[in-house]
């Protein structure tokens, strides 16, 4: 129980940093202009992420799951999901936020990954991470009851972004 802990625990400490990146660069998206889309949405979508994380991990905790092969393909789940977000982070530059923001000159990024995956945060990093931390705890009632809940907030979520961003296709 206790590597698990350990990797969830590293796990959302860099979670807590790519926030800080997303609410700095929110901060100068308002100043140049920026309109928030979807806000109750991305609260929903937030409180979502942080119940299922820590759902998983009470569950880890009352099942006293111990640390073995499914654990630690979750833990890689987690760790390149992570760094596929850190790529988002890098191709978006000042405009990644948790949340959806439109620019009055907002531009569409075409490098190679946004032209190969539609939605890559959301289908390479955000699934794939909730995935993983499902395996971590081995918290198989949250993978199969918590990912479908959050899937329906996250299509929810995709669909206010795509109608947002109609006009620059």
């Amino acid at each position: 129980m206790l590597l698990i802990f350990c990797f969830f625990l590293a796990f959302f400490i860099v979670r807590l940093a790519f926030l800080k990146i997303s609410i700095n660069n929110e901060k100068k998206l308002v100043a140049l202009g920026a309109k928030q889309v979807g806000e109750r949405n991305s609260k929903v979508l937030a409180a979502a992420h942080i119940l299922y994380y820590f759902t998983a991990l009470w569950s880890a905790y009352y099942y006293q799951v111990q640390f073995d092969v499914v654990s630690a393909l979750g833990a890689l789940i987690v760790t390149l999901s992570l760094f596929v977000l850190y790529y988002i982070i890098k191709q978006l530059g000042d405009i990644w936020t948790v949340k959806v923001y439109i620019l009055p000159n907002h531009t569409i990024n075409h490098s190679w990954i946004f032209r190969t995956f539609k939605h890559p945060n959301y289908f390479l990093n955000v699934i794939p991470e909730l995935i993983g931390i499902a395996l971590l705890c081995q918290a198989w009632w949250v993978l199969v009851v918590g990912l479908p809940i959050y899937g329906v907030i996250l299509a929810i979520r995709i669909h206010q972004e795509q109608t947002a961003m109609q006009h620059l296709f």
